[in-house]
Parts: C-alpha cells; sequence; structure tokens
C-alpha cells in the first residue's frame, strides 16, 4: 500500500508574483516568509543575477493542509485550454438558487482581482452550477 504524499501544484506563467498573489487571495494562502538573511522578498529578488529575478514566486495554505502553489515563468504564452485546473469548492453543501447566488458573488469578487468570467452554467437536472473562470492571465479554473 502506498503512502499519502504532500504535493505542490505548479504553474506556468509569464509573472509568477502577480499570478501567486492573485491565488492567495482567492484561496485564503499567504506568501512564505523571506529566504534566510533577507527581510523581504524584494530584498532576495535584488541579490540575484537579473535574468533569474522573478523567475519563481510561491504561496501556501496558512493551516498548512492545502498544497502548495509554486508559479514559474515560462517564455512561451498560454496558447490551449489547461489539461488540469483547479476547482474552487465555493458553493459546497449548496443546491439551486442558494448555490447559484452564491457562486455568483464569489465570481464578482474574484473578477474585481482581475479574474475573467468565461461561463455560467446553471443546475439541471443532472448537474448542480458550476462557474468557469479564467485567473489573471487565462489559467482556466471552476468555482463549484
Amino acid at each position: 500500500m502506498s503512502s499519502i504524499r504532500k504535493f505542490q501544484v505548479t504553474f506556468d506563467c509569464a509573472d509568477p508574483e502577480r499570478v501567486a498573489r492573485f491565488w492567495c487571495e482567492v484561496l485564503g494562502y499567504v506568501v512564505p516568509a523571506p529566504p534566510e538573511g533577507f527581510d523581504s522578498w524584494d530584498a532576495y529578488e535584488r541579490s540575484l543575477p537579473p535574468e533569474q529575478r522573478g523567475a519563481w514566486f510561491a504561496c501556501s495554505d496558512p493551516s498548512g493542509v492545502g498544497p502548495r502553489l509554486y508559479f514559474q515563468r515560462v517564455p512561451e504564452g498560454k496558447v490551449v485550454k489547461n489539461r488540469v485546473h483547479l476547482d474552487v469548492r465555493a458553493g459546497t453543501g449548496l443546491v439551486g438558487a442558494e448555490r447559484l447566488a452564491t457562486l455568483k458573488a464569489e465570481c464578482d469578487r474574484l473578477i474585481a482581482l482581475g479574474a475573467t468570467c468565461v461561463l455560467v452554467q446553471e443546475a439541471d437536472e443532472e448537474n448542480e452550477s458550476c462557474i468557469t473562470m479564467q485567473d489573471v492571465e487565462g489559467n482556466e479554473f471552476c468555482l463549484d
């Protein structure tokens, strides 16, 4: 039997700090303390060679339960739909109009942070409501 392992979710992006700070707001995550010997992330970044500055950023669940999110700069832009995406569980346990209202309120909050609403799927006979969105660099995620 295998054991459960901790994991991190890695995002390829153009601006790692911007995307990381967006996800901190979405999930209630925090930016970890800067590396030992530095009083801020800016001081750490200034210590790096110019080509390495802004190459990555990370955030984590302050409770230690959720996975670490790691954001790495890549030269190419996003060109196709994500093969993996996050589902942000904003409506867990809610159904019908109450669920849809909760999801729409969260959608509005995330739009104010720079997200884009792509599709609102209202409940039908088989599925509850869900909202497909994109983060500040176009990575898809769902509110469900």
